[in-house]
């Protein structure tokens, strides 16, 4: 898992534009569900999940999707 800072409004768009091969979730960090999309693209229905996960996207408040996306980063001090 990436620490990176995800932004909201940039996995609402590759929901939007590519949610159908996954391209989001590796995007977010969850590499397994990533690989679950792109191997059932041609089903369709991680497209339509994918729609459903981008008007969640919008509506979710910041301080939700940093709790789900954006865990705190863990830093040891050296003594």
């Amino acid at each position: 898992m990436s620490n990176k800072v995800k932004n909201k409004n940039v996995a609402a768009t590759i929901a939007l534009l590519a949610g159908g091969f996954g391209i989001h979730k590796f995007y977010l960090g969850q590499t397994l569900w990533g690989w679950i999309y792109l191997v059932f693209f041609w089903t369709f229905i991680p497209s339509v999940v994918a729609l459903v996960e981008f008007i969640l996207y919008l509506f979710m408040s910041e301080e939700e999707f940093d709790a789900k996306y954006n865990k705190p980063i863990q830093v040891e001090k050296a003594i």
